[in-house]
């Protein structure tokens, strides 16, 4: 079994749900870097557009903003492999210019037509979610047929259009999208059968991290959330999960640890 890399998040938004506002100068995120790390990440990936349900889009001047610096700033300081979470294209283009190594599109190259320009441009590994509608509408009464098959042929589907476009598909990293147009029963769902979406020969990626099913679960509030995440994280890493994306990196990775070696056990 490959050994699960944690991603820690690093929103340097003013009103992502959970962490808002609390990473937007550059020595605060540089401090939240250091402190991921310190913690085990393995990837830093770096937002600068909430995407929580019913979030506006950021004008793209603002997001560009927000996060180029950060990423500058980062890379100056730390070698640790960075993420840009992004579902536009210039955006991309200049985080992967200032230092980033990693595309996370939210939207799977669907947002930007311009966004598959960038992929072909570069050969680092990029991120597809799964999202029914847009952050705006997403948990309007989301619906599906079988969300697990529905969301493995979604990816069928924009697998099959990247390689048609030239996209090295061996780059790409699958995210089934917890949360993103999903109830709280198609989020237990997916990840009862996350395995599912590994057979699709590619790293699946679990972004849970203190979502709104997990509080429906314990009553608890976002920041409360971490050991529920933790539990997820474990249960993921035995499924399949290649890369997991929370807020708190060294419960997750204690506990992905005792996991697998549970798992590795004789």
């Amino acid at each position: 079994m490959a050994a699960v890399q944690i991603m820690g998040i690093l929103n340097v938004t003013p009103d992502s749900f959970s962490d808002g506002g609390r990473y937007t100068s550059i020595e605060a995120a540089l401090g939240q870097c250091r402190a991921l790390i310190e913690s085990g990440a393995d990837i830093i990936d770096v937002g600068g557009e909430s995407t929580r349900p019913f979030a506006e889009a950021v004008p793209l001047a603002e997001e560009l903003r927000r996060t180029v610096p950060v990423i500058e700033a980062i890379r100056q300081n730390f070698t640790i492999p960075l993420s840009i979470d992004t579902r536009n294209a210039e955006v991309a283009r200049q985080a992967l210019q200032a230092g980033a190594d990693i595309i996370n599109d939210i939207s799977a190259l669907l947002h930007d037509p311009e966004m598959i320009k960038v992929v072909l441009a570069t050969d680092v590994p990029v991120i597809i979610m799964h999202m029914q509608k847009t952050p705006e509408t997403m948990q309007i009464a989301p619906q599906y047929v079988d969300v697990v098959e529905d969301i493995y042929e979604f990816f069928n589907e924009r697998l099959a259009w990247m390689k048609e476009q030239g996209v090295d598909l061996s780059r790409v990293i699958l995210d089934p999208g917890i949360g993103f147009g999903k109830t709280l029963d198609h989020n237990l769902s997916i990840l009862k059968h996350l395995d599912r979406f590994g057979e699709l020969g590619h790293p699946v990626l679990l972004g849970h991290s203190r979502k709104r099913f997990l509080g429906e679960l314990t009553g608890k509030e976002e920041k409360e959330r971490d050991f529920a995440t933790a539990v997820v994280a474990a249960l993921a890493s035995a499924k399949g999960a290649s890369i997991i994306r929370v807020h708190n990196v060294e419960m997750t990775k204690m506990a992905v640890k005792v996991a697998n070696a549970i798992n590795l056990a004789s």
